[in-house]
């Protein structure tokens, strides 16, 4: 089977995760391909960027090793395989072997997300525990539930985003 490499970058801020309702009819972070010549992390820092317009950094989930060389990446949260039966331009059934990484915002960014057809909202804590339907965007809008991963992910996405803030004093 094809097996294509992707990022998933859950954006967590103030409690909330950026979750849009995606083209293959799902609730999902940003994320994609990673790029010929790009490390997961240069590649989940750009989805964010694209699909998002904010600027993040990866959240720590694994202390690093104490050693300066070979470089180290921060490792992601998860690895997921996905079975895909299609996609933007393709029906030929593939997989993603995606890396699932935590981010929130630098200091300074904007934190609006982009209007538009991907229905872009900020999910927060009450409403991912809650595990009930959200409604889509589209004039004939009907509710649909968060997947089951991506709100257990996104529910550990906030309570990463909270234990770095208490430990680096409150946060920024």
């Amino acid at each position: 089977m094809e097996r294509h490499f992707t990022v998933s970058g859950f954006v967590t801020q103030q409690g909330a995760t950026a979750l849009h309702w995606h083209r293959l009819g799902l609730w999902l972070p940003p994320g994609g391909h990673i790029e010929a010549n790009e490390d997961p992390i240069e590649a989940v820092l750009r989805e964010v960027l694209e699909e998002t317009g904010i600027e993040v950094e990866v959240v720590p989930t694994a202390p690093e090793l104490g050693h300066r060389e070979p470089a180290q990446l921060p490792p992601p949260v998860t690895i997921g395989v996905y079975d895909i039966e299609r996609d933007s331009g393709t029906s030929t059934p593939h997989q993603h072997i995606d890396f699932v990484y935590f981010t929130r915002p630098v200091e300074g960014a904007r934190l609006d997300l982009p209007d538009g057809n991907e229905g872009w909202v900020w999910v927060d804590e009450a409403a991912l525990l809650a595990g009930g339907p959200m409604l889509r965007p589209g004039d004939h809008a009907e509710a649909a539930a968060v997947p089951e991963d991506v709100r257990g992910l996104a529910l550990a996405s906030i309570e990463a985003v909270r234990a770095l803030e208490v430990a680096t004093a409150g946060g920024r």
